[in-house]
C-alpha cells in the first residue's frame, strides 16, 4: 500500500495499522499483542506507527529500496530452510539465518506492501514448519549435540521469525509451532534440568538471549510457563556461572572488563561478546515491560551509558573480533575485525528499545549516527551484499560465506537495521508526533481516531542544513509535535510560518503544542559546521551526523601522510566540492597542512578532499582505500603538544 492509497483508507484501518506496530515483528520487539495476551505493566512512552505510513525518499530511501530488492527479496529461501531438513549439525549456526532473514522480509513487506514479498514469506514459513519434529524440536542439531554451541541461539531466531509471521498473518499454525518448539526446550532446560548459562559459549549469553521471544510467547498465549522461564534465565545470570549482566551493570563495571581476558577467544570464558550481550539486554527490557522491575531498566541504561562512553566510535559502532575492548579509546589504532555489522544492528535495536521506553533523544542521536555511518558503510553500492566489518580505514570487502552456505551472519542481519528506520523516523504518543529523522520523506500520521496529519519534509539533509516540513492535519486541531534537536547541533534555528521559535536546546526534543492548521510550515536550520575531533595524536572531521574520510580516488596526496587539519575553536571550514568519484554521496574539501619536513609558510594549507564515510571505499577494492583518522603532525611550538 503506498501513501496515496493510505490517504484514502478509512480512519479505522489507519488506526489498526498503527496499533500493529505494538507487536514485536519487524525485528525490534515492539511490545505486546494486547488482544491475545497479557498487557504490559510498563507502557512505552513513544511508539511506532505502521511502517507503511511513511515513505523515505532521497539517498537513504534509495538505499533502503536497494536492500529490499537486492538483498532481502533475492535471498535463496530454500538454502535457508535446507539445514533444518537434515539435523546433522554439531557446532555451527546455520539455524540463525532463516529467522534473521524472515524478520527483515516481513519488515520490508510492512513498509511497501509488496504482494510478491508476502508470497515469498508465506512459502518460507510453510517450508520451515514442515521440518518440525514430532517432539517439537525445530532446528538442525543432532540429538547428541542438542543444547550445545549455537543450538539455542538458533532456536531464538526461529521463534522470533515464527512469531513475526504470526503477528503479520494471524496464522495459528505458526503460533502453535512456536509453542511446541519452546515446550521442547523447556522440557530439557530449566530448574532441575540443564542450566541455560552452561549451554553454548560466552558465559551462556547466546542461549540466554532467548529471553526475548519467551516474553513474546507469554504475551501471545498468557501461558505463565514462558514468563517463569524468562525469569529463570535472568536469575541464572547472577549465579557464579552466569554473565552477571545486571550486577555488573549496576556496579558500573565496564562491559569490556567484567571477566578476565580469555585464554581462548571463541570460548565459554569470554564474557565480552558484544552482539550476544546486547541481545540479552534487549530481552531484559521486554521482561521489564511485563514485570516493571526498575532494576532491569536501570541495568540496561547503565550498560548502554558505558557502551556509549567507552565503546562506540565516531562511526556509531565498535568492537574488535566481535567483543567490547574499550574501543572508543583505541579507535585510532588499526584493528583486526572491527565494527561487525551484527553489532551495529543490535546496537541500533537496543537504542530503539530504550528510546521507546524513555523518550530520551540521546538514543535517537545514537541511531542516526549509526545509520549514516557504520550501517550505510556496510552495504555494497548495489545493495547486493552487507559487509561483515567496516573498519575506520583500509579496504571494505565481502565477508566470508559461513557454515557451508552462501550467506553470513551480517548479510542476514544488516537488512534488519535498514528496515527499522521507517518505524524510527516518525513516532508518536498520546496527541504527540515525534520527528526523529530529517530528510526527504512524507508520512500520514493518525494523531487520534478522528484525525490524520500529513507531513511532508522537503530537504536534502544531511547534505544541506535546511529542513522544511509542511504540516497538514485533515482537521485543524491542537496537538504536539516534538522535533529532535541533535546534540551536536550547537546553533539550530527554527521557525513556524516565518516566526522564530526561541529556546532551542541541543540534545532535546523541542515540543511545540499549538493549534495546527492546514498549510502550516516549520523550517529548521541545523548546524552542519565541520567539527574537529582529536584523539591519541590523530584527527577526524565530522559534519552533522556524518563522519568524513579521505579516499584514494580523489588523488590528492598520500592517504596515510601525517597532517594538521586547520580549525578555529574546533570548527573546520568545509567547502562543498564537485570533485566526486563515482558513487560518492557527499564531497568536501578541508584545509590541511600535509607532511612533516615543511619549509616556508605554514599559514597556507592545501584544500584536501573528503567524502562521507559510507561512500569511502565503496568499490570494495584497492582503488578506494580510505582513512578516517588522520595522523597529526606534532608541532612542538604548541605549548600543549605533550597532551597528545
Amino acid at each position: 500500500m503506498n501513501l496515496k492509497n493510505l490517504a484514502k483508507t478509512d480512519m479505522k484501518k489507519v488506526i489498526i495499522l498503527s496499533i500493529m506496530t505494538l507487536f514485536p515483528y519487524f525485528m525490534s520487539g515492539q511490545g505486546s499483542n494486547e488482544e491475545s495476551g497479557p498487557i504490559n505493566t510498563v507502557s512505552d512512552k513513544i511508539f511506532s506507527y505502521s511502517p507503511n505510513t511513511i515513505k523515505i525518499e532521497g539517498y537513504l530511501g534509495e538505499k533502503i529500496n536497494l536492500v529490499i530488492e537486492q538483498r532481502i527479496k533475492k535471498q535463496d529461501v530454500d538454502e535457508l530452510v535446507e539445514p533444518f531438513r537434515h539435523k546433522n549439525e554439531t557446532h555451527l549456526w546455520q539455524s540463525e539465518f532463516w529467522g534473521k532473514w524472515i524478520q527483515s522480509a516481513i519488515a520490508s513487506y510492512g513498509y511497501n506492501r509488496d504482494p510478491e514479498m508476502l508470497t515469498i514469506i508465506q512459502r518460507a514459513a510453510s517450508e520451515l514448519l514442515a521440518t518440525q519434529m514430532p517432539s517439537g524440536y525445530l532446528g538442525n542439531y543432532t540429538d547428541s549435540a542438542r543444547l550445545q554451541q549455537w543450538d539455542i541461539w538458533g532456536i531464538k531466531y526461529t521463534l522470533l521469525g515464527l512469531l513475526a509471521y504470526y503477528d503479520l498473518t494471524g496464522d495459528k499454525t505458526a503460533l502453535k509451532g512456536s509453542c511446541r518448539l519452546a515446550d521442547n526446550l523447556l522440557s530439557q532446560v530449566g530448574p532441575g534440568k540443564v542450566n541455560i548459562v552452561k549451554t553454548g559459549n560466552y558465559r551462556g549469553m547466546p542461549s540466554c538471549s532467548i529471553l526475548e521471544p519467551m516474553v513474546y510467547l507469554y504475551r501471545r498465549t498468557g501461558d505463565k510457563r514462558y514468563l517463569d522461564f524468562a525469569k529463570y534465565i535472568v536469575e541464572q545470570w547472577e549465579t557464579p556461572d552466569g554473565p552477571n549482566l545486571i550486577s555488573s551493570a549496576l556496579a558500573g563495571t565496564p562491559v569490556s572488563e567484567r571477566f578476565p581476558h580469555p585464554s581462548v577467544w571463541w570460548s565459554y570464558e569470554n564474557g565480552q561478546k558484544a552482539y550476544e550481550m546486547m541481545s540479552c539486554y534487549d530481552g531484559l527490557l521486554e521482561l521489564y515491560r511485563i514485570t516493571g522491575d526498575p532494576k532491569y531498566l536501570k541495568a540496561v541504561e547503565m550498560a548502554v551509558k558505558n557502551i556509549i562512553e567507552s565503546e562506540i566510535n565516531v562511526a556509531g559502532s565498535g568492537t574488535a573480533f566481535e567483543c567490547f575492548y574499550q574501543g572508543a579509546r583505541y579507535q585510532t589504532e588499526p584493528t583486526y575485525h572491527t565494527m561487525e555489522t551484527c553489532v551495529t544492528m543490535t546496537w541500533m535495536k537496543l537504542c530503539f528499545n530504550l528510546l521507546r521506553l524513555t523518550e530520551n533523544p540521546l538514543y535517537a542521536d545514537q541511531i542516526e549516527k549509526s545509520t549514516y555511518n557504520a550501517l550505510m558503510a556496510s552495504m555494497k553500492d548495489d545493495g547486493s551484499q552487507i559487509a561483515k566489518y567496516s573498519p575506520l580505514g583500509g579496504i571494505k570487502h565481502a565477508g566470508e560465506e559461513q557454515c557451508g552456505m552462501h550467506i553470513n551472519c551480517c548479510s542476514a542481519n544488516g537488512p534488519r537495521a535498514f528496515m527499522m528506520l521507517p518505524r524510527f523516523a516518525v513516532m508518536g504518543a498520546q496527541d504527540e508526533i515525534f520527528i526523529n529523522m530529517y530528510g526527504p520523506n512524507e508520512s500520514v500520521i493518525p494523531i487520534n481516531r478522528k484525525n490524520r496529519v500529513f507531513l511532508n519534509q522537503i530537504s536534502e539533509y544531511p547534505v544541506l542544513d535546511e529542513v522544511k516540513i509542511n504540516i497538514n492535519p485533515e482537521k485543524a486541531e491542537s496537538f504536539t509535535i516534538a522535533f529532535r534537536i541533535p546534540e551536536w547541533s550547537e546553533n539550530t534555528l527554527m521557525s513556524i510560518n516565518g516566526t522564530i521559535v526561541p529556546g532551542i536546546i541541543p540534545g532535546t526534543y523541542k515540543k511545540i503544542t499549538r493549534f495546527w492548521n492546514k498549510g502550516d510550515k516549520v523550517v529548521l536550520k541545523i548546524d552542519l559546521s565541520g567539527r574537529l575531533v582529536n584523539l591519541n595524536g590523530y584527527q577526524a572531521i565530522l559534519r552533522g551526523p556524518v563522519v568524513l574520510a579521505r579516499d584514494t580516488r580523489f588523488g590528492d596526496g598520500f592517504l596515510y601522510e601525517s597532517a594538521v587539519v586547520k580549525a578555529k575553536n574546533g570548527k573546520v571550514n568545509l567547502i562543498p566540492s564537485m570533485k566526486k568519484p563515482g558513487n560518492v554521496w557527499m564531497s568536501f574539501t578541508a584545509p590541511m597542512i600535509l607532511g612533516t619536513n615543511l619549509e616556508g609558510d605554514f599559514s597556507n594549507p592545501l584544500q584536501i578532499s573528503f567524502c562521507d564515510f559510507a561512500s569511502a571505499g565503496n568499490t570494495w577494492g584497492e582503488d578506494s582505500r580510505y582513512i578516517v583518522w588522520i595522523p597529526q603532525t606534532l608541532n612542538v611550538m604548541n605549548a600543549d603538544y605533550k597532551s597528545y
